[in-house]
């Protein structure tokens, strides 16, 4: 149990810092999941907000930067196979 009360308030900031970060990814995951799934025209739509969302979680380090641009490349490759 924490001994200081600016402990008990970084507790409390960290927890809510977590739910935010995990509401992000999730959301930024699924939006990936829906761009692969989406037809050529769609997925030319969908692109450019997926790939904000993705610069958004780097620069906030939820994920790592090369993850972000491996997912990146990835996506744009299946875009332009479409």
């Amino acid at each position: 149990m924490a001994n200081h009360k600016s402990a008990l308030k970084r507790i409390r900031g960290n927890e809510t810092k977590r739910l935010r970060n995990r509401h992000q990814h999730k959301t930024t995951r699924n939006a990936i999941r829906k761009l692969r799934e989406a037809d050529k025209q769609e997925a030319e739509t969908l692109f450019p907000t997926v790939v904000s969302m993705i610069d958004k979680l780097s620069k906030r380090n939820i994920i790592h930067n090369n993850k972000a641009a491996n997912l990146k490349s990835r996506l744009a490759e299946h875009v332009a196979a479409l």
